[in-house]
């Protein structure tokens, strides 16, 4: 016979890291629905225009926060990224490499994403769209050989309803507008980010990774304002709360936590957590800006996190 013997400490480990990155991402989902808020207030300026000024912006804050991070995370002496690398404000090949893939990725569904709320796309509708990559995420997946349980595909598909009561039922068709189809795009940009983060993140410092992805996301923003678009100072500096929130705020929080929380959580379950982003931005329209969930609404919030919380409870069984 032939006897097999799992150390308890790793497994206790495993179960940490994955319920640690599943925390991140929650938190991420929470920085995400407060920065549509700001993202919304920034559609007073052109899409590129305000993408450029907030992911550079974003990039230049976490870059100059390296030391404090390192400092913060226990890397300081040890050296990022293992022997021979030093802290401070160094990049590994491997790091730029990734980075700059992510970041072309991130940069297509982010400003797909304000194309479509700059052509002033119905948000409910915006809102439902977008969630399509809960689906996309999973078909990926499949096309890449992974399988998906039926329970997990229960659950994707449990979670697309409840967005249709939170942002669809009641307020009109599903015909798709000129900026819908931005929309759509977006949603297919942000799936493939998750997929290419699934591969890239895991051994990476994901805070390195995430600086360069803001960098390239940024400087590809300003180079199609640039080509596209006429900024002018003054409307620029009229949305410099939003600018400024959702680079602290959404990006450097929202989309740092979620290169971390990637590192060992499985991409399917990770789209489902940070899909309650439109939980959270509902929650916030109502605490911050006055607005009321109807019943249909609440119930939509309820089946979200119901399919949320499915994944969770069976994984933590197992």
């Amino acid at each position: 016979m032939v006897s097999i013997t799992i150390s308890t400490e790793k497994v206790d480990l495993i179960v940490s890291q994955k319920t640690r990155c599943h925390i991140l991402l929650l938190i991420t989902a929470i920085a995400w629905g407060s920065g549509f808020l700001a993202q919304k207030e920034g559609s007073e300026v052109e899409p590129f225009t305000f993408n450029g000024a907030r992911f550079l912006l974003a990039g230049l804050f976490l870059i100059s926060a390296f030391p404090l991070l390192d400092r913060v995370r226990g890397l300081a002496k040890a050296g990022v990224g293992g022997p021979g690398r030093r802290g401070g404000f160094s990049f590994t090949r491997a790091e730029l490499a990734a980075g700059l893939i992510c970041g072309l990725m991130l940069s297509a569904g982010v400003n797909l994403q304000q194309m479509g709320i700059y052509f002033h796309t119905d948000a409910g509708k915006a809102g439902f769209i977008t969630a399509l990559y809960i689906i996309f995420v999973p078909l990926l997946g499949l096309l890449a050989g992974r399988k998906i349980s039926l329970t997990v595909w229960g659950c994707v598909f449990l979670g697309l309803y409840g967005f249709y009561l939170l942002t669809m039922a009641g307020k009109g068709s599903l015909t798709l507008e000129q900026g819908d189809f931005f929309i759509l795009l977006c949603s297919l940009a942000f799936a493939v980010h998750i997929k290419v983060l699934e591969k890239y993140a895991p051994g990476l410092d994901g805070v390195r990774l995430a600086a360069v992805q803001f960098i390239v996301t940024g400087l590809s923003s300003l180079l199609l304002m640039g080509l596209f678009e006429q900024p002018t100072w003054e409307a620029v500096y009229g949305c410099r709360q939003a600018i400024l929130f959702g680079a602290l705020v959404s990006t450097d929080i929202g989309y740092t936590l979620q290169v971390i929380g990637q590192q060992h959580a499985d991409p399917v379950v990770a789209s489902l957590l940070m899909s309650l982003e439109a939980v959270f931005a509902a929650v916030f329209g109502c605490i911050f800006l006055g607005e009321a969930l109807t019943m249909t609404e609440g119930l939509g919030c309820v089946v979200i996190f119901t399919a949320v919380v499915i994944p969770q409870v069976l994984d933590s069984r197992r």
